[in-house]
Parts: structure tokens; sequence; C-alpha cells
């Protein structure tokens, strides 16, 4: 087995380290970067005009990572008053870290279908949601939260950014490798290798396994034409690798 993981930034290098340390040959092909996000300068102002009890929503850590720079910087805190949410059990622990404040998600599932049926999302008449995130995402947990009555805020933290590449040649640097396994971690990374990979290449690449984390990656994956779709229980780098191990057997 060699996998090519695309989970950007350090995360998608600290998976490919556990990897080579298991003895598995691992490349790292980004397909974004993480930029500053056009409404980060209205942070500060957004979350002092919450009411007490409102909602913080975390989409991941790249949104914890650009939000809790942007407080440090401007002299803000995050306030104790609130309450904040993320969907996976690695970003609440990342954020209460830099926040030090106490954090929900949902245990059974990590999507914003399970966040959707914690106790404190059933009446949300007049609840005030902020929504920190990229650039593009998912919008069902924000259109059903207006549905229960809430007024929902979303505010772009950060920027995907493409990172440029010479796409015939890292192509064939991954079949010479023996690339035969892929993870990919959002539908944006999916959509992005898709259009990465050249025309005559995309046999190759859809008859790769693809490791996933979640239950509409995988569909749109066979949508698209994969064979082998495996789906990881979580999206933290420790469930992946498991599931890739467990892959081998």
């Amino acid at each position: 087995m060699a996998v090519l993981v695309t989970r950007p930034d350090e995360r998608g290098k600290q998976l490919v380290d556990l990897l080579n340390q298991s003895g598995i040959v691992a490349l790292h092909l980004p397909l974004f970067t993480f930029e500053s996000g056009g409404d980060l300068e209205a942070f500060p102002k957004k979350l002092t005009q919450l009411n007490c009890g409102d909602y913080v929503f975390l989409v991941s850590q790249s949104a914890v990572d650009f939000s809790v720079k942007t407080l440090k910087e401007t002299g803000f805190y995050w306030r104790e008053d609130l309450q904040y949410f993320t969907v996976g059990q690695r970003t609440a622990q990342y954020f209460s870290c830099q926040s030090e404040q106490v954090v929900r998600y949902p245990i059974s599932q990590e999507n914003s279908e399970a966040l959707l049926a914690l106790p404190q999302m059933q009446r949300l008449d007049g609840k005030q949601i902020l929504i920190l995130r990229g650039n593009s995402g998912r919008e069902y947990f924000a259109e059903q939260a207006k549905q229960r009555g809430a007024i929902v805020d979303i505010l772009e933290c950060y920027r995907r950014e493409p990172i440029l590449y010479n796409k015939e040649e890292q192509t064939s640097i991954c079949k010479r490798a023996g690339v035969d396994t892929l993870v990919v971690t959002s539908l944006e990374i999916l959509q992005a290798l898709i259009e990465f990979v050249p025309e005559n290449e995309q046999n190759w690449l859809k008859g790769c396994r693809l490791v996933t984390v979640s239950p509409r990656i995988a569909e749109a994956a066979q949508q698209h034409g994969w064979q082998i779709v495996t789906l990881s229980p979580k999206a933290d780098n420790p469930s992946l690798l498991n599931t890739l191990l467990s892959s081998m057997t």
C-alpha cells in the first residue's frame, strides 16, 4: 500500500508521519492552503454583540486558529456567557485548550445532523448563532437552525486558496510511488482532486481505494466512479490511521 494524503496543513503532514512510522509509504499533496477570511475584522464586534447564552459554532480547527489569532491581536477574549459548539471531539478539545471554554459536540457522529440532535439545538426561537467557517461549506446546519427559529450569522474566518502544481508531474510521481489509496477529508478536496488529475489518468485515480470521513463524501465519490470507498468512523488522524491499517489486513 502507498497512500496519498490530501488533508491540508500540519494535520496532513502529521498523518503522513504516522503512516511512515507504521511502515506505510505515504505522500502529502495538499491542494489548498488557508488564508485569512474576509470577515475576520468584524469578528470581535460580532462576538460582543451576541446576547448572554447565544451560540458560537466553529466548523473546523482552521476556524479555531484564525479566530483565536484575531482575538489575541485585538485584545478581545472568548466570552464565558456564551455556549460553544463543534461537530467533532478533536476540534472541541483543540478549541477548549485555546479558549479555556467548555465546548459541546455530538458524540454519536461527527456531522451536522448529530449536532442538530443535541438537546441545546431543539428550541432555538430567538437564539443567535454565530458560525465561524471557511469561504465555502455545507449549509445544512444553518438552514435547519433557521427553520427552528434561530438568527444565524455566518462569518468567513478563512478561505481556501489552491496550491499551484505541475499536475502531470505530480500525478506521475504518485503513480511511480505506487499510490493505490487516497485520503480525502472534504467534498471540496474531492472535487479539487478530480479536477487536478489529468483526464487520461482518471481511471488510475478512481481505481484507487478512497478513505474518507463522512457518508456524504463517500456517496459523492461513488457517484464520481470510485468502486472502493472506506469510511473512517471519525475525522481525526488516529482514526484515519487505524482505518488505513485495518484495510491492509
